[in-house]
């Protein structure tokens, strides 16, 4: 026999509702810009994480630039990360994605000391995760921001597109957008992610006014383009460069980078002059999108039909170009590469990272050079690979090798998140009980050597001269063959 509901039936569900709509603001509640998010606090660390900065980029509004956030009523829950942007995760990767990734991901998070008030004065850490412009997030643990932040600063993460959701041109994308900036998404999303911090800095205590922005890999290169942009001029007071190369940007135009849109269309069987052909890709699955990219296929894959960022004139120009003729933000500059970085000694990263710190330095800009050298004990390798100064940087050595992580790895990263939040603070890593950092220039060429044997020492650059030599043949083997 069929009865109909007891109104006490309904209590367990209303009980479960009303408990996730508390909880939302049983953290910390602070009002941004679109409304109230509610966060955790841990360890004498406040944090919020997954609030959209930006409308999620998805139907019409992909291969558009970033739209404003919607805003909400109510308390928003803060808790936890939101979606990492989409790609195709590979199980070497050395930052492990914390989310599934969904195409719906421009989200923020911010780290603050527990106890700092809003309309605070605290320098703002702003990270750029890396992965070559098609993999990476904000999630991974070693990217958190909480000991930085317990060290006196507020610091913040954000995603952007990758792939080609971030980095796509096509005739019709073109047609489009008339005047509104196109092909660089990713970048547009980093200049909305800054943005929001100059809106939303001061609810959490942070000054934006003092934003340092910094990278690594993908991540270092973005914020050479940061630098160079004219939409992101006033967005920042200081950037820190890790392994991001030397500021060139692959320009293959935007004809090009058309070309590689439209023969992407023909692989999922859209025409070029199909009249329909951008509703089309847009309705296509996130993951036919993605379609088997990443950092470990890109390469070997050939990339007919990815061709990444590119100069469009608006938000990413021709970076080594600007900074050679001084137009680029003039602000303290930190820059580096590891030992074993990617092209060795005398190639793409530590290379790059010498001569783009000469360039600047003799623009008058402060600079601070190192070089990480150091390898986790448990590592036990004879140079320090891509990457891996990241959790000595955050502080996050006893996340990244867990119980493996011994008293010299912490130290080392007590040394080197000092010296990056002082940085952050006063255009400076010099600070007490730190051995002194000095500033760059290419007639003495001293640079920070976080060293193999745990310790920092300043130096003038022992390969120094290797380099130099190494490129000097390089530039004449260029000219003979008329490049």
């Amino acid at each position: 026999m069929h009865r109909s509901p007891s109104p006490l039936s309904a209590l367990p569900a209303l009980a479960l509702l009303f408990a996730a709509h508390a909880g939302a603001a049983d953290g910390p509640v602070v009002a941004i810009d679109s409304g109230q998010v509610a966060g955790r606090v841990a360890g004498g660390v406040a944090s919020w994480k997954g609030m959209p900065f930006a409308a999620p980029p998805v139907g019409a509004l992909r291969w558009r630039a970033p739209q404003p956030a919607a805003p909400w009523d109510g308390v928003r829950d803060a808790s936890a990360y939101g979606a990492d942007c989409m790609q195709l995760p590979f199980p070497s990767d050395a930052a492990p994605l914390g989310t599934a990734p969904a195409e719906d991901c421009l989200f923020v998070n911010v780290w603050k000391p527990a106890r700092a008030r809003a309309g605070g004065k605290l320098p703002v850490i702003v990270w750029i995760y890396g992965g070559g412009f098609v993999n990476g997030g904000s999630s991974p643990p070693t990217y958190s921001g909480a000991a930085l932040a317990k060290q006196g600063a507020v610091v913040v993460s954000f995603n952007y597109r990758l792939g080609r959701f971030g980095f796509f041109a096509h005739p019709q994308l073109t047609r489009e957008a008339g005047q509104e900036p196109l092909g660089n998404y990713g970048f547009m999303d980093q200049v909305a992610g800054l943005k929001w911090v100059q809106r939303n800095a001061g609810a959490f205590g942070g000054d934006a006014a003092n934003v340092t922005i910094i990278g690594e890999s993908a991540g270092g290169m973005s914020v050479n383009t940061l630098l160079t942009s004219p939409q992101a001029q006033g967005l920042f007071a200081k950037a820190a460069i890790l392994s991001g190369g030397d500021g060139a940007t692959k320009d293959p135009g935007l004809a090009a980078a058309e070309q590689t849109g439209t023969a992407f269309a023909a692989a999922k069987g859209i025409a070029a002059d199909d009249p329909q052909a951008l509703e089309k890709l847009r309705a296509l699955p996130a993951d036919a999108v993605v379609d088997g990219l990443n950092l470990a296929s890109r390469n070997v894959m050939g990339a007919p039909t990815y061709i990444g960022a590119f100069v469009d004139g608006q938000v990413a120009v021709d970076s080594a170009a600007a900074f050679r003729a001084g137009r680029f933000a003039k602000v303290p500059v930190l820059i580096g590469a590891t030992s074993a970085d990617i092209g060795g000694k005398t190639g793409f990263m530590v290379a790059g990272a010498r001569s783009l710190a000469a360039t600047l330095a003799r623009q008058g800009v402060p600079v601070y050079a190192y070089r990480f050298s150091y390898v986790a004990e448990s590592v036990g390798e004879p140079g320090a690979r891509h990457a891996t100064d990241i959790p000595f940087f955050f502080a996050t050595a006893d996340v990244k090798y867990a119980d493996k992580a011994t008293r010299r790895d912490i130290r080392m990263g007590k040394t080197m998140s000092a010296y990056l939040v002082n940085f952050a603070r006063q255009g400076d890593p010099n600070g007490r009980r730190l051995p002194s950092w000095p500033r760059y220039d290419a007639a003495r060429d001293a640079i920070m050597d976080f060293g193999a044997d745990g310790k920092a020492l300043a130096q003038k650059d022992p390969w120094g001269a290797e380099i130099d030599a190494a490129q000097a043949l390089r530039a004449t083997q260029q000219a003979a063959a008329g490049k």
